[in-house]
Formats: C-alpha cells, structure tokens, sequence
C-alpha cells in the first residue's frame, strides 16, 4: 500500500474483487453510505481511499475485517458489514463448527453423513489418513474442504493435490497439448471441488504461485513435502511401489489423505494395488487412520446408490459360480448329446 497524504492506494488483488463488491458493485455502494468522510475510487483490483488520515485509518481497519470474511465465508452481506462496524466480526451464526468451508454463492461445505464426520475427526487427530468408499460418498470433495480450510487458516502453506494417470500409463507424452492440457482429464474432479469452494480470482491467484498444485502421481518422486495439505486420489491405482514413494515424501507439518475405491481398479491384472496393501500392513501404526465409506454416504443422486448396489450383487454372483467352479476343478460337467 502506498500513501500520499490524505490519499492511500490498497491493493485488493488477493481477493475476487468483482465478487468482492457483489453485482453491480452493491456492497459498494452500501459501504459508501457507510464512511462517508472518506471518497473510495474503484479501478480493477486498485482502491483509491481520500480523506482525512485518521478516517482512512478507520476505513482502511474494517476494510481489512471485510476481506478477512469474505476470504473465510466465500461471500460478504450487508448483515455482515453492519457487524463488522459494530464489533469487528462477522454474524455469530455463521460460524458453526460443522461448516468446513464457505464456498462460492454461499455454498455451506460440510460433513453430511457420520462416516464423513469420522474422516474429519480422522484427518484433525492424525497426520495420515486413508479414505476407502465407492463412488459418491464424498470422500475426494471432504478431503478437499478440510485441506482449503487448513489453507484459509494458515495451517500449512499450500495444498497439493495427485492422482495416478493409470490411464496413459503414467506416459503423458503421446497426449496433445501442454502438460495442463494432458493432465486435466484425469484432475478435473479435483478442479470441480475446488471451484465450489474458492473464489476464481483467488484460485487463479493460488495457481500462478503454486499455493495450490495439481500434479500427477509422477510428479511426486524425489520431493520433502513440507507444510503441505497432501491429498492422493484415485490411490487404487496406484502400485504399491508407488504407493510407498508418494507416503514417504511427507516432510513437517504435513497432512496426507489418501483416497480411493477398492472396487474400481484399473491396474493390469498381474499388479496388486498399493492402495489394498498399505491398508493392509499401515491401519495399526499410530497417528494413521483408514476410514471406510459405504452406500449409505452416497450423496449423489439416488440412482447412484441403486447402481453400486446392482454391480456388487453382480460381484458377489461371479465370485460365487467362480468358487463352485474352482470346487469343481473348473471341469464343465458333462451332458450328453441327444441325437
């Protein structure tokens, strides 16, 4: 910030600040009626604050409490300002232990079914966890919520964010365009998450610094993460060797949460998943949580429970004529022919 007299510059590049000042710049006006010992221009990301100095200081103070709100709730009200001139704070009832995360429009992100209040609990009581549940239960998107919260509230530093492009082998190069362009196809969900929960200016922002890094499993090898809300997805596809590069590379103060879908591997048949195996050997190391979700955190439409529910009893069936074939030494019994 600059200042010339009764004349100070503040930078609002930090923030979304078209979503800042509402539609139609609304807040806007409602903050000028507010102070109006003080002229505001508003160029872009620039504010230009003239008045008197001990009325800057004052709107320059509550302008700071405006930013920090927006920054924490995703949105800014006239109930909110009126509180914030009055004791500095925002409304009281908006600050629920359960809400996670104030995303974009006023979207409440938070745990909504127990298995996904257990993963919470998990990730606040333990420096690694394992999050294992079929599709739509949540497991990325809570993940997701709880690393931008310890970022909001400067827990750690950055986030980062990978999963295995099983896909193309982990050989992005035969893929058209750039690295971003090869590798959005199998981050997007992650995007989606993120989009729901921080203003796009600001996740610009967190980009271009590499406050927020989406990365592939890869990518991974040879780092110290430090200070780092680390989140793997898709870990079934993960080999085990992978699997142990990307556990080791937890450095201090450091979060990792594991997700994936042990029902959904897409690994070759001769590779078991590092995802299965870490459970498997990790789950009685203290200070490591595995969490398993099940149909009922399914919060997608009601459909998609339907589905999960008909590919395991599809499951089950093939296990089933696949065990009384193997009773029977795989041998077809025999039928004569009628002639």
């Amino acid at each position: 910030m600059n200042e010339q007299g009764n004349e100070k510059i503040i930078s609002l590049e930090d923030i979304d600040y078209n979503h800042f000042w509402g539609a139609n710049e609304r807040m806007l006006d409602f903050v000028r009626l507010l102070f109006p010992k003080v002229k505001l221009v508003v160029r872009g990301e620039m504010l230009k604050v003239i008045g008197a100095a001990d009325d800057i200081a004052f709107f320059e103070d509550k302008l700071n409490a405006m930013m920090t709100y927006h920054e924490k709730f995703g949105n800014l009200t006239e109930n909110a300002i009126m509180q914030i001139m009055e004791n500095g704070g925002g409304p009281d009832s908006e600050q629920s232990d359960e809400i996670l995360v104030h995303g974009r429009n006023g979207l409440l992100v938070k745990a909504r079914t127990p298995n996904q209040r257990r993963l919470v609990e998990a990730v606040k009581q333990n420096d690694m966890v394992f999050a294992i549940g079929p599709a739509g239960t949540g497991k990325t998107y809570t993940a997701v919520a709880l690393a931008v919260r310890a970022l909001k509230n400067k827990e750690v530093r950055r986030i980062i964010l990978t999963r295995p492009a099983v896909e193309a082998g982990e050989n992005l190069g035969f893929l058209p365009g750039d690295l971003r362009d090869k590798l959005d196809p199998y981050l997007q969900p992650l995007y989606d998450a993120l989009r729901d929960m921080i203003p796009q200016q600001k996740l610009l922002s967190y980009w271009e610094d590499n406050t927020i890094e989406i990365a592939p499993l890869a990518f991974m090898r040879g780092r110290t993460l430090d200070n780092a809300f680390v989140i793997l997805d898709e870990a079934q596809n993960a080999t085990q060797s992978q699997l142990k590069m990307f556990l080791t590379r937890m450095g201090r103060n450091a979060k990792f949460v594991v997700t994936g879908d042990v029902t959904q591997i897409d690994l070759p048949r001769n590779q078991q998943s590092g995802l299965v195996h870490a459970t498997q050997i990790l789950k009685e190391i203290e200070g490591i949580a595995v969490i398993e979700l099940d149909n009922s955190d399914v919060i997608r439409h009601r459909l998609v429970t339907k589905i999960i529910r008909a590919y395991e009893r599809a499951t089950e069936s093939q296990e089933q004529k696949k065990q009384q074939s193997d009773s029977e030494g795989g041998r077809t019994p025999y039928k004569p022919i009628n002639n």
